[in-house]
């Protein structure tokens, strides 16, 4: 559990750090010239990684339901959507509102146990924390 804790602050923060400085080389070259960028460093250095650290083959990618090679699709969407979202809200509004939808993506998937996913009860609890998550975004952006 510690070591996901580990990994999941480590994806927040790079996540808020990538947001911030592909916004700013978007606004020096374009956002989808930045996009390209990006997803092109991503790629090499994904195979660079890859030509050293295998854990899996490519030949299993036929058994994998199709629905899944859409993956790659959203890493596009997400670049272009954050840089969008941190342009125009700033970082901390844009990635506290980024934050609420996945946290209620994540809860609906888990909900309904979409993709294979251990169905886990949407509990009130769960309700109140999505709306103080909402309210401390909201205080944290009003203007005194």
């Amino acid at each position: 559990m510690l070591w996901g804790i580990i990994f999941s602050i480590a994806a927040g923060v790079a996540m808020s750090l990538q947001g911030v400085m592909n916004t700013r080389l978007g606004e020096g070259i374009g956002n989808m010239e930045a996009n390209a960028f990006v997803q092109a460093t991503a790629f090499v250095l994904s195979l660079l990684v890859l030509a050293f650290y295998r854990q899996g083959s490519f030949n299993e990618l036929g058994q994998v339901n199709k629905l899944y090679w859409l993956g790659g699709v959203f890493g596009v969407v997400i670049t272009v959507t954050v840089m969008l979202g941190i342009k125009n809200l700033g970082p901390t509004a844009a990635i506290s509102v980024i934050l609420i939808s996945q946290l209620t993506a994540a809860a609906l998937i888990d909900a309904f146990g979409l993709m294979g996913s251990e169905r886990v009860a949407f509990t009130w609890s769960k309700y109140a924390g999505l709306a103080l998550m909402t309210g401390g975004m909201l205080l944290f952006k009003w203007k005194v």
